[in-house]
C-alpha cells in the first residue's frame, strides 16, 4: 500500500498548485465535474476496447477495466489478471495496473489498491487524474514548455486571432465557450460560424462547441454546459482533461501540415530542377541543328564562274559572321553558364548530377562547335582568292578578244593576196615590185609572230586558271594558229614563185621599197602602240600604278622621234610622187611594195596623238583609287593596332581578378559587372571597325603592310572576351550561390581560394613531384608574391595532393568516389568551384530520401502506401499530380487498390534508385 498525501500535488514529472483533498472539500461541484469529465475520457478510450464503464468508483473495483485502460492508452501488454471474484484477485489486478503505472515513471502518493477496490471515490478520482496526467497531457510541449504549462502556451497561440478570447488559466478562461469555439475555428472554420457568437451567450457556445467536437472531431462529450456555466470556478483538471482531447485531435493535422510543407518544398525544387534540364535540352538541339545545317554550306568549295556570282557569296559570309553566328556564340555561352548553374543547383539540393542525353553534353558542343569553326577557317580565304582568280581570268579573256580580234583583222584576206598569179603578165618592175612587196609582207608577218605566241599564251593560261568558257578560247585560238601555219605556207610558196622570176626583172623603184620598208615596221609600231594604249591594265598599290606612269611617260618621250620619222617616210612618198610627175612615169599611183599609203600613216598617228591623253586620265583615275585604298588600309590599320591591344589587356585583368583575393566575391562581382559594362561600351569601336574592313573589302584590298591584325583577329578576340567576362561573372556568381547555401564565411573562401592557387601555380594547370612535397610540408606559406598565370583548374593529381594537404586520408577507392563528384563528366580536371563544394557539402544542412520518406508516411497515417485522395487532400493540385505521375503501384502484402509507392519515389528523387 502506498503513502498517501496528495495524489496530485508534487509527482516526479510535473507540479501541481492545488491539494486534491483540500480542493475536493472546498468544492464538491468540483468532484461531480471530474466524475462526468474522467467517466467520458475514459470510455473514449475503453470504446477501442469495445467496452464502457458507467461508475467511475464502481467498475474499476475489480481492476480488469483498469487494466484494459492502461493497454489501451500505452499500446502495451500488462501482466496476465486475475478472473476470480475474490477481493485479493481484485486487490492483484489494481495493483498490477498501479505498478505499471509506477514503472512509467510515475510517483503515486497516498494512493493504493484497497481504496480502489473499496471503491473510495476521492481515490479512484485522483488515481485517473494521474493517468490523464501521464498518458494525455505529460507529452504536450510547446516551445521548450511541457505539461500544462506547455498545453496553456498552446491554447493561448491558437485562440491570440480571436479578439474576445483570453486564455489564462484552466477554469474561469473557459466560462463563456469562446475558447473552446475559437479551438475549433482556428483548426476547422467550416464546422463553426465563429462570427455569430456572442460572449453574453455562454450556453450556446459550450453547447455548439461540444456538440461539434463531439459529431466531428470525435471527441465524446466530456462535461455539460450547466455545469461550466453554473459554478463560480469550474474544476482545472476536468477543464485541461477535456482540452487536452482537442490539442490530441489537433496535432494530428500539425504533424500533417509539416510533413506537407517538406514535400512540397523538395518537390518544388525537383520541378525547378526538371524545367532547367527541359531548357537546356531544347538550347543544345536548337544549337547542334544549326551547326549541322552550317557546317556544309561553310565546307562548299564549288566555285561559281562569274565575279558576281562569287561577291554575293562573299557578302553572304559575312552577314554570316556580323548577323547569324554572334547571336550562336551568346547561345552558346548561355547554355555552358545555364549547365554549370544547374549542376551548382542540384549540388546544394543533395541531388545527383544532370547528365544531358547522348551527344548534347557540353563536350559535344565544343566539339560540333569547333567542327563549325574548323569549317569555318579558310572559307573566307578561299572566296577572296576565287575572286582574284575570276577577276584575273575576266582580264585574260578581255584581253585574248582584243588581240585575236586585232590579229584576226590583220589576217583577213592575206590567204587570197599570197595566192594571187599576177606575177605571171607582169612586167619585170612590176615583178620586182612584187617581190618588194612580199619581203615587206614577211616582215610584217615576222612582226605579227609574237601576237600569235602571245595569244596561245594567254588562251593556255584561261585553260590552266580552269576558265568556265575554256572551249570556245581554244575552238578560236586554234582557228588562229591554223590560219597562221597555213599562211607561213602560202607566203613561203609565193616567195619562191617571186624568186624564180626575179632574173627576169632588173628594174625597180628604190624609193617604193624604201617607203615600203620604213612604212612597214612605222606602222607595226603605231599598230603596236595603239594597242598598248588601249590595253587594259590592273593594279593593287601605288607602286605599281607609279611604274605604269613612269612607262607612259618614257613612251610619249618618244613620240617627237616617232614624228620625225613620219615625216620622213611622208617625204619618201611626195619624192616619189614629185618623180611620178616630173618623169611621167605610169605607175598607176600606188606603191606595187606596199598596201600602207600615207593617209593610212596620217589617220594611225592621229588615233595615237589622240590615244595619249586617254591613257593618261585613265592612269591619273588609278592612281586616285590606289590613294583611297591606301587611306582606307591606314585607317583600319590605326583602328587595329588600338582594338587589338586593348582587348588582349582586358583579358589579362580579367584572368587576375578571377585569381586574386581583393575584397569579398560580392566587391569582385561588382568589379567585374564593372568591367564588363566598360567591355559591352567599347562594342561601337568594334562596328566602327566592320565598318571601314567592308569598305576595304568592297574596293577588293586584300592586304595591308600597316597592321598585323586582321578583322578576324579581332572577331575572334572580341568574342572570346565577351564569353570570358561571362564566364567569370558566372563563377563568381555560383561561388556565392555556394557560399550563402553552404554558410561558408568570406574567410573560409579565402582560405580555399589561397589554397586552389598555391598548388596550381604553372601554365600547364599541373603538379610535378617537388611541388607536391611543398604541399605536403605546409599549406600556410606566403604566396602573394607568386607571379605565374594560373589556369584556375586542377587536374585529378593536384586535387588529390590539395585534399591530402588539408587533412583527408585518401585511398584510391575513396579518391574515386571523390572524384566522381568533383568532376562528374569526367574530364580530368577539378574547377575551383567543384573544389569549394566538395570542402564544403559535408557540413550541407539538406533534406535526404529518408526525410522525405518519413514525411509521406505521416500523410499516409503510418501506411507502407499512399492513396491518391491522401495525396490531393494534403497537397498543392499541381505536386499532388506529380507525384501520382510518378509514383509506381505499391505491391507489398498490405497493398489496396490504388495503392502507391511513396517509398521507392522518395529514394528516386535523389537519385538512389531506378523510378
Amino acid at each position: 500500500m502506498h503513502n498517501m498525501d496528495e495524489y496530485d500535488g508534487e509527482i516526479d514529472y510535473m507540479h501541481q498548485e492545488d491539494d486534491w483533498d483540500r480542493d475536493l472539500l472546498l468544492d464538491p461541484a468540483w468532484e461531480k465535474q471530474q466524475r462526468k469529465t474522467f467517466t467520458a475520457w475514459c470510455n473514449s478510450h475503453l470504446r477501442k476496447a469495445g467496452t464502457q464503464i458507467e461508475n467511475i468508483e464502481e467498475d474499476f473495483r475489480d481492476g480488469l477495466k483498469l487494466m484494459l485502460l492502461l493497454e489501451v492508452i500505452s499500446g502495451e501488454r500488462l501482466a496476465k489478471p486475475e478472473r476470480g471474484k475474490m477481493r485479493v484477485h481484485k486487490i492483484s489486478n489494481v495493483n498490477k495496473a498501479l505498478d505499471f503505472i509506477t514503472g512509467k515513471g510515475v510517483k503515486l502518493v497516498s494512493i493504493g489498491a484497497e481504496e480502489i477496490v473499496d471503491g473510495n471515490a476521492k481515490m479512484t478520482l485522483g488515481m485517473i487524474w494521474t493517468i490523464i496526467l501521464r498518458f494525455a497531457i505529460q507529452d504536450i510541449s510547446v516551445e521548450e514548455t511541457s505539461a500544462k504549462e506547455g498545453l496553456l502556451l498552446w491554447c493561448q497561440r491558437k485562440t491570440a486571432p480571436y479578439k474576445n478570447v483570453n486564455i489564462q488559466n484552466f477554469h474561469i478562461s473557459w466560462k463563456d465557450g469562446l475558447g473552446f469555439c475559437a479551438l475549433i475555428h482556428r483548426h476547422r472554420p467550416e464546422l463553426i460560424d465563429y462570427g455569430k457568437l456572442r460572449k453574453d451567450d455562454p450556453m450556446t457556445n459550450l453547447n455548439t462547441a461540444f456538440d461539434v467536437a463531439e459529431k466531428y472531431l470525435d471527441i465524446p462529450k466530456m462535461l455539460d454546459a450547466e455545469d461550466i456555466v453554473g459554478t463560480a470556478r469550474p474544476d482545472e483538471k476536468a477543464i485541461m482533461t477535456y482540452v487536452s482531447s482537442f490539442y490530441h485531435a489537433f496535432s494530428g493535422a500539425q504533424k500533417a501540415e509539416t510533413a506537407a510543407n517538406r514535400i512540397c518544398k523538395v518537390l518544388a525544387v525537383n520541378q525547378e530542377n526538371e524545367q532547367l534540364m527541359e531548357d537546356y535540352e531544347k538550347l543544345a538541339t536548337d544549337l547542334l541543328e544549326w551547326i549541322r545545317r552550317t557546317i556544309p554550306w561553310l565546307e562548299n568549295r564549288l566555285p561559281e564562274n562569274t565575279m558576281q556570282a562569287m561577291q554575293q557569296k562573299l557578302e553572304d559570309f559575312r552577314d554570316y559572321r556580323r548577323l547569324h553566328k554572334p547571336p550562336k556564340v551568346q547561345e552558346k555561352c548561355q547554355l555552358e553558364i545555364n549547365f554549370n548553374t544547374l549542376q551548382t543547383k542540384l549540388r546544394l539540393s543533395n541531388r545527383p548530377a544532370f547528365m544531358p542525353s547522348e551527344g548534347k553534353m557540353v563536350s559535344d558542343i565544343n566539339n560540333a562547335w569547333g567542327n563549325l569553326e574548323g569549317a569555318e577557317k579558310g572559307y573566307e580565304e578561299w572566296l577572296l582568292n576565287e575572286i582574284r582568280r575570276l577577276e584575273r581570268l575576266d582580264h585574260l579573256a578581255e584581253k585574248f578578244r582584243q588581240k585575236a580580234a586585232i590579229h584576226e583583222a590583220w589576217t583577213a584576206g592575206k590567204e587570197d593576196m599570197l595566192q594571187k598569179h599576177d606575177f605571171e603578165t607582169a612586167s619585170l618592175s612590176e615583178i620586182k615590185a612584187l617581190l618588194k612587196k612580199h619581203e615587206a609582207f614577211e616582215s610584217d608577218l615576222a612582226a605579227h609572230q609574237d601576237r600569235v605566241e602571245q595569244i596561245a599564251a594567254i588562251a593556255q593560261e584561261l585553260n590552266e586558271l580552269d576558265y568556265y568558257d575554256s572551249p570556245s578560247v581554244n575552238a578560236r585560238c586554234q582557228r588562229i594558229c591554223d590560219q597562221w601555219d597555213a599562211l607561213g605556207a602560202l607566203t613561203q610558196k609565193r616567195s619562191e614563185a617571186l624568186q624564180r622570176t626575179e632574173k627576169l626583172l632588173e628594174t625597180i623603184d628604190q624609193l617604193y621599197l624604201e617607203f615600203a620598208k620604213r612604212a612597214a615596221p612605222f606602222n607595226n609600231w603605231m599598230e603596236g602602240a595603239m594597242e598598248d594604249l588601249q590595253d587594259t591594265f590592273i593594279v593593287h598599290t601605288i607602286e605599281e600604278i607609279q611604274g605604269l606612269s613612269t612607262a607612259h611617260e618614257q613612251f610619249k618621250a618618244t613620240l617627237p622621234e616617232a614624228d620625225k620619222e613620219r615625216q620622213a617616210i611622208l617625204g619618201i612618198h611626195n619624192e616619189i610622187a614629185k618623180i611620178v610627175q616630173t618623169y611621167h612615169v605610169n605607175m598607176a599611183g600606188t606603191n606595187p611594195y606596199t598596201t600602207i599609203n600615207p593617209q593610212e600613216i596620217n589617220a594611225k598617228w592621229d588615233k595615237v596623238r589622240q590615244l595619249v591623253p586617254q591613257r593618261d586620265q585613265a592612269l591619273i583615275e588609278e592612281h586616285a583609287r590606289q590613294q583611297n585604298n591606301e587611306r582606307l588600309r591606314r585607317q583600319f590599320a590605326n583602328q587595329a593596332n588600338v582594338i587589338g591591344p586593348w582587348i588582349q589587356n582586358k583579358m589579362e585583368e580579367i584572368g587576375r581578378i578571377s585569381i586574386e583575393m581583393h575584397g569579398t566575391l560580392e566587391d569582385q562581382l561588382t568589379h567585374l559587372r564593372q568591367y564588363e559594362k566598360s567591355i559591352i561600351n567599347y562594342k561601337p569601336k568594334i562596328d566602327q571597325l566592320e565598318g571601314d574592313h567592308q569598305l576595304i573589302q568592297e574596293a577588293l584590298i586584300f592586304d595591308n603592310k600597316h597592321t598585323n591584325y586582321t578583322m578576324e583577329h579581332i572577331r575572334v578576340g572580341w568574342e572570346q572576351l565577351l564569353t570570358t567576362i561571362a564566364r567569370t561573372i558566372n563563377e563568381i556568381e555560383n561561388q556565392v550561390l555556394t557560399r550563402d547555401a553552404k554558410g561558408i564565411s568570406q574567410e573560409q573562401l579565402n582560405e580555399y581560394r589561397a589554397s586552389f592557387n598555391h598548388f596550381d601555380k604553372d601554365h600547364s594547370g599541373t603538379l610535378g613531384a617537388e611541388e607536391f612535397k611543398a604541399c605536403l610540408i605546409s599549406l600556410g606559406f606566403d604566396i602573394a608574391n607568386d607571379a605565374q598565370k594560373r589556369s584556375g583548374i586542377m587536374e585529378a593529381e593536384d586535387f588529390k595532393t590539395c585534399l591530402i594537404s588539408v587533412g583527408y586520408n585518401l585511398g584510391e577507392n575513396e579518391f574515386s568516389r571523390i572524384m566522381s563528384i568533383v568532376d562528374p563528366n569526367r574530364m580530368g580536371i577539378v574547377t575551383f568551384q567543384a573544389f569549394i563544394d566538395f570542402m564544403s557539402r559535408e557540413t550541407a544542412d539538406t533534406d535526404t530520401a529518408d526525410q522525405v520518406m518519413a514525411s509521406f508516411k505521416v500523410l499516409a497515417g503510418d501506411k507502407n502506401y499512399i492513396l491518391a485522395d491522401e495525396l490531393r487532400r494534403e497537397l498543392p493540385p499541381d505536386q499532388a499530380e506529380y507525384c501520382m505521375a510518378r509514383m509506381a503501384p505499391y505491391t507489398g502484402p498490405d497493398a489496396v487498390p490504388g495503392a502507391l509507392d511513396y517509398m521507392s519515389f522518395s529514394t528516386a528523387l535523389y537519385g538512389e534508385s531506378d523510378l
